[in-house]
């Protein structure tokens, strides 16, 4: 059968958000999840819809990929298409040929799981390796401990505190209080929590939003930021315990992150969480 490259529309992004969260559990290397998908409404549904992109075969989907930016798709496939030499070939074409619409030309990556064929090829064809990241996982079997702290909800009311915590967390402008009213029309969004500490003068310190991919599967932190002023006093260790606390009352089996591993502070903050590291990953490249 013919492998299918599409671009949803809006109402498609549920399905290719759906065969995400079918494909995630426990043992499954770091790779894109729903939450992610989730996360990128923030920019609003139909640019959410022009960046994601579908490989099909006789009408069932097999991988998803999303542009995080024009110049880097990260993807996943099926669990039994790992090894799909058909998958993997028309993967290469498609991320090679600007003319496929998934990259453009010049300096391009690719954020794929490990255990992928599609790596062998890339090799092949000559594709680099970017620099590491640290991927960082927790299992939820056991009750999580309490966070320390007061954990306030963070709804569409407090959406200028979210947007002030992330936009010092992370040295943006970008982020804007419309950031948690798009978030709200994300594909089962009622499956995410988006949490935050406030310190004594009521000061918004820290946030996080994590998203469930289902009982008995692993959820995802996307994003958790701590802001300048409130730094080194432990708010970050805390709304990371929260959300996982938060994800195991919605029935995740396990909560996973991946930081650069040059993020040395974020690293310390989630192993301080209680997240234990994983073999280090990298993005595939091609340069100039």
């Amino acid at each position: 059968m013919t492998i299918v490259l599409g671009t949803p529309t809006a109402d498609g992004v549920r399905a290719a958000s759906a065969a995400l969260r079918e494909w995630q559990h426990d043992e499954a290397p770091m790779q894109l999840h729903p939450g992610d998908i989730g996360w990128n409404f923030r920019f609003g549904t139909a640019e959410t819809a022009a960046v994601v992109r579908t490989w099909s075969r006789d009408g069932r989907i097999l991988a998803v990929g999303m542009l995080d930016t024009p110049t880097l798709v990260r993807m996943t496939v099926a669990p039994d298409a790992f090894q799909d030499e058909d998958l993997a070939r028309r993967l290469v074409e498609d991320f090679s040929l600007p003319e496929r619409g998934v990259l453009p030309e010049g300096a391009v990556s690719i954020e794929a799981p490990q255990g992928l064929l599609l790596h062998d090829l890339l090799t092949k064809e000559g594709w680099g390796v970017d620099e590491p990241w640290t991927p960082l996982f927790r299992d939820l079997a056991d009750a999580v401990e309490a966070p320390g702290v007061p954990i306030k909800a963070i709804g569409l009311e407090q959406a200028q505190d979210f947007a002030d915590v992330l936009r010092s967390a992370f040295d943006t402008t970008k982020p804007t209080r419309e950031y948690r009213h798009e978030m709200s029309a994300a594909p089962f969004y009622e499956d995410a929590r988006c949490l935050g500490v406030y310190d004594d003068q009521g000061n918004p310190a820290a946030v996080v939003t994590v998203w469930s991919a289902g009982p008995g599967k692993p959820g995802l932190v996307e994003p958790m930021g701590v802001h300048a002023d409130h730094r080194g006093r432990g708010y970050g260790r805390a709304i990371t315990v929260a959300g996982a606390a938060a994800l195991r009352e919605m029935g995740s089996s396990s909560v996973r992150v991946c930081t650069p591993s040059s993020n040395v502070g974020g690293v310390a903050t989630y192993k301080a969480a209680g997240f234990a590291a994983r073999p280090q990953i990298a993005d595939r490249i091609r340069k100039v």
